[in-house]
């Protein structure tokens, strides 16, 4: 994954150096700073307790809901006119983060941050209804439109869908996961160990034969709790060993995750790092771009970290997406035991297992047809448009199961809506490489005017459920192309159709986040 700021993450690093450490269950010990810097109490561009996203009481009392949390603005990406550019280029991203981040805001009496808000990463967390891959294909690719029912009128709405092959949990190669957990004195707080050991025995309880679990905790230091092992017995002896207190040395603790990784290390299986932590990092080797080009250095030998965040307050949620992108691996954030269940079921399979790298999506529009475009989400994907088929540029991974879903707005010309229906609006186009046979493959499908035509209200169910997601991420976000939305349209699209338990529960957020807006 490219990263796009590195100002910003050094800023946000360095400042949980001054976070002091604690044991048990104590607060977190303030180090001395000048107090004339207002970037030592809040991140750049951050959380802004006047903003009037946010409500003076709820959950945490009034002020900041959480101390020391830590996002990044990426802005918005903004409408495009064809006749200036007409190709739009983004890796895939299939991380869910900022829902769960969300959830757990609203659960807790706030309206989210906006700028924990990443838009794909709503979308990405609900199922949708692609077809299965045909044939040996590893991706199925759809594409659907109609008006819109968000937006300025005359506007429509194209969702770009990408299905990866299912895999049996049978049908997994083995795996080697080292769990390397933080277990400083912030990890104490909200019972997040607990949560984090709650996690791995569901995690062990799932695993499939000649799956090996080893476990690095560290605080003050890294240690090795126990060896990649198959006895069951002896990974739940590991787990139960856990206990918080003391600093944060994040670096060697990922030393010895890796180090133990390299040992053990086997090719034809999964090799899997995983980060359990809430991203602070204040002691040892404290210097980003050290650590993140060390996990960038084995993931190109076939080591990928995925990155699992707990607790809420003294939290970073820059560190641990960026570790993430770096590591070829996806970035999760575990607010209750269902959502670890939801990630741990099935011997783990969407979790573990990478059917493709630097998988990317590329839109070409017909100048032609559409006037205009814009993407919802992806800022901190965005591509240039040569490097979709430069192999050399890093992208996205997608595992086994896993869907990407794009929505574009667009603006298509008046006479191009009344003409030829078989005129072209724009074609997709998907390129990856096949994670096992090291092969590019790309996917193409055409969109036509016929394709946009339909009313907002004769498209697929999951697409009209998708557009409400979109539209209540672009407001918690405080968008300005969601100027004119309102929580209680999205309720009106979201609730009759909602059929699930998470569409269910998406539901009861918005009519929170409706009562919190007043």
């Amino acid at each position: 994954m490219r990263i796009t700021t590195w100002i910003l993450i050094t800023s946000v690093w360095l400042s949980f150096v001054l976070v002091g450490c604690s044991g048990g269950g104590a607060d977190p010990v303030e180090a001395s700073h000048d107090p004339a810097d207002p970037a030592m109490y809040a991140p750049p561009g951050g959380y802004n307790p006047n903003s009037p996203s946010f409500p003076a009481g709820g959950g945490g009392g009034g002020g900041d809901p959480y101390d020391g949390t830590y996002y990044e603005n990426y802005g918005t990406n903004g409408f495009v006119f064809t006749e200036d550019e007409d190709t739009s280029t983004f890796g895939m991203d299939v991380d869910t983060a900022a829902y769960t981040i969300a959830r757990r805001y609203l659960m807790d009496g706030y309206l989210p941050d906006p700028d924990s808000v990443r838009t794909e990463e709503y979308i990405n967390y609900f199922d949708q209804d692609y077809p299965q891959p045909s044939g040996r294909a590893l991706f199925s690719l759809t594409v659907e439109g109609a008006r819109s029912q968000f937006g300025q009128p005359d506007y429509h709405l194209l969702r770009i869908g990408v299905k990866a092959k299912e895999v049996l949990p049978t049908q997994r190669p083995p795996a080697n996961m080292v769990f390397v957990v933080d277990v400083s004195g912030s990890m104490s707080r909200e019972d997040r160990l607990g949560q984090v050991k709650r996690s791995l025995r569901m995690l062990a309880e799932g695993l499939m034969e000649g799956d090996k679990v080893g476990l690095v905790v560290y605080s003050w230091n890294g240690e090795v709790i126990s060896g990649l092992t198959a006895d069951h017995a002896a990974i739940m002896d590991a787990i139960e060993k856990l206990r918080p207190g003391g600093c944060t040395n994040a670096c060697e603790g990922l030393d010895l995750g890796y180090a133990m990784m390299r040992e053990g290390y086997e090719e034809g299986k999964i090799n899997r790092i995983i980060l359990c932590s809430d991203g602070v990092a204040n002691v040892g080797t404290t210097d980003p771009n050290e650590i993140l080009a060390q996990v960038r250095h084995d993931a190109d030998k076939g080591i990928t970290l995925t990155t699992l965040g707990f607790g809420m307050g003294n939290y970073n949620d820059v560190l641990m997406e960026k570790l993430a992108n770096h590591g070829d691996g996806c970035y999760y954030y575990i607010d209750s035991d269902e959502e670890a269940q939801r990630l741990f079921a099935n011997g783990a399979v969407h979790l573990l297992m990478v059917l493709a790298s630097d998988a990317k999506i590329q839109v070409v529009f017909n100048s032609w047809t559409v006037e205009k475009f814009r993407l919802l989400g992806y800022e901190n994907r965005g591509l240039e448009e040569e490097d979709f088929t430069d192999d050399s540029v890093d992208a996205g991974e997608v595992g086994a199961g896993q869907t990407v879903t794009a929505l574009y707005e667009i603006r298509i010309w008046d006479t191009a809506q009344m003409g030829d229906p078989g005129a072209e609006v724009a074609m997709v186009k998907i390129r990856y490489q096949d994670y096992e046979t090291k092969e590019i493959e790309e996917l193409y499908v055409p969109v036509m005017v016929a394709d946009m035509r339909r009313a907002f209200n004769s498209a697929s169910r999951p697409f009209r459920f998708t557009a409400a997601v979109a539209e209540f991420a672009e407001i918690l976000r405080e968008c300005e192309y969601a100027e004119g939305g309102d929580f209680e349209s999205v309720l009106a699209v979201a609730e009759p159709i909602a059929v699930d338990q998470e569409e269910t529960e998406f539901v009861e957020l918005v009519k929170i986040a409706m009562q919190l807006h007043q």
